[in-house]
């Protein structure tokens, strides 16, 4: 999910370039919504592929932080193929497994990370979100512009390009537009209508920050569930020794607090877990303190096309498969693959490359989508109403999870220009402190 993460909201007027969009023989220009995870990861590979990227981002910097993602099965091979898997691992959370504990802090269940050969229940690349964030920023900044503190205010295409008007002031032209600006993306908005429409919630509400470690943690990641209220709580472990991250989930049939008003969802929090057991109250006394909070509602995205014309879609904006999944980071580095491959293969026609990056993306988005519901209903409230639950030893549950970590072919977009060293020097182009 998308989230301010422990930096200030966006300045207007206040815009910092970094990269050099290059000279010489121009390549298509592609502007990216979004310096999380997919925009980078796109921007990679696009630039592989020939294009000239601008990515612009309303934070005024990488946001740090944030919870750990995962990345499993066919997600692996993409970050080999990025040539990032020394760096990434290098970057891990170092998380040997997890330990599910009662109220006492007496173990129930134990998982490992190499369990399922690194891609079950804690994956062997698990990764602060923030740290991802940087790798693949690092990766990317000598041969992309990267504007920070700024956003897409207005946008009008037609059949040659998309006219783009800046919040901070400037106007370009643009070959193809692509949001990956997250759950609450404002491309999508713009370009598809309300969130309303595509926003799917699954009746949980999900909030992390950072707190001191000074619970003992060591590499092993501790969950507490109250199955009578639906309610848990979680420690898991960071490459900061001195620090952890604290996840806390509830149940919740609704959702009504702006995901950017922090006081308010800090009081919501609070309210909703009062009397939780075995650390929450030690882990709440942190709340204040956080440089790094985040609260939103658990939710997907289910959208008939991720694509109008020469804007497209790409990760949580297009598709979110919900932190239940397991999945997202996974689904936004193999379409970032997906959607650069299939547009140079197409010449850069929107119509043609949308289309078959869509065609290819959409099962395995299915899949982990699926994969979604079923745990998130696994959380839900025993009630008088309820419906059994998922037989999550059954072979079906067992296929459907290798369809939703192996799910999809990578083609190796054969005749496709590929420059692993894409031109570029690193400049900055201007900055306001």
């Amino acid at each position: 999910m998308e989230a301010v993460m422990g930096i200030n909201d966006f300045e207007p007027g206040r815009t910092v370039r970094t990269g050099e969009r290059g000279t010489g023989t121009r390549g298509p220009r592609v502007l990216v919504a979004g310096a999380s995870i997919a925009g980078p990861a796109l921007a990679h590979w696009l630039r592989r592929r020939g294009a000239e990227v601008t990515v612009v981002e309303r934070a005024v910097g990488l946001r740090p932080g944030g919870q750990a993602v995962d990345a499993r099965g066919v997600a692996k091979e993409v970050i080999r193929r990025m040539g990032l898997d020394a760096a990434v691992r290098a970057a891990c959370t170092d998380t040997a497994g997890a330990h599910t504990v009662d109220a006492d802090g007496r173990v129930l269940e134990t998982f490992r990370a190499d369990d399922d050969g690194g891609d079950g229940f804690i994956a062997d690349i698990e990764i602060l979100r923030g740290d991802l964030s940087r790798v693949l920023y690092d990766d990317t900044r000598d041969g992309v512009e990267y504007l920070f503190g700024d956003r897409i205010a207005g946008l009008a295409q037609d059949a040659d390009g998309v006219d783009v008007v800046f919040e901070g002031g400037d106007r370009r032209r643009f070959d193809l537009v692509v949001g990956a600006d997250g759950l609450h993306s404002e491309l999508r908005a713009t370009v598809f209508g309300p969130h309303r429409q595509f926003l799917h919630h699954l009746g949980h509400v999900l909030a992390f920050y950072s707190v001191p470690n000074e619970f003992a943690l060591d590499r092993w990641l501790l969950e507490y569930q109250d199955e009578e209220s639906g309610r848990s709580v979680l420690l898991r472990p960071v490459q900061d020794a001195a620090r952890a991250m604290a996840m806390f989930y509830s149940a919740s049939a609704d959702f009504d607090v702006d995901h950017r008003d922090v006081a308010a969802q800090k009081r919501l929090l609070r309210e909703r877990m009062a009397g939780l057991g075995w650390l929450a109250p030690d882990i709440l006394a942190h709340l204040d303190d956080t440089p790094d909070f985040y609260l939103d509602q658990v939710a997907q995205v289910v959208m008939d096309r991720w694509s109008s014309g020469r804007v497209g879609l790409l990760g949580d904006a297009a598709f979110s498969s919900s932190p239940m999944s397991g999945q997202g980071t996974g689904l936004a580095l193999v379409g970032a693959y997906v959607l650069a491959g299939e547009l140079a293969a197409a010449a850069w026609d929107p119509g043609t490359g949308f289309a078959r990056y869509e065609a290819r993306m959409r099962p395995f988005v299915e899949a982990n989508q699926e994969i979604g519901r079923l745990n998130a209903r696994s959380r839900d409230v025993p009630g008088p109403d309820a419906g059994p639950l998922p037989d999550f030893a059954g072979e079906w549950f067992t296929e459907l999870v290798g369809r939703a970590i192996n799910g999809i072919e990578l083609p190796d977009y054969a005749g496709v220009p590929d420059s692993a060293a894409p031109a570029g020097s690193p400049i900055t182009r201007s900055s306001t402190p």
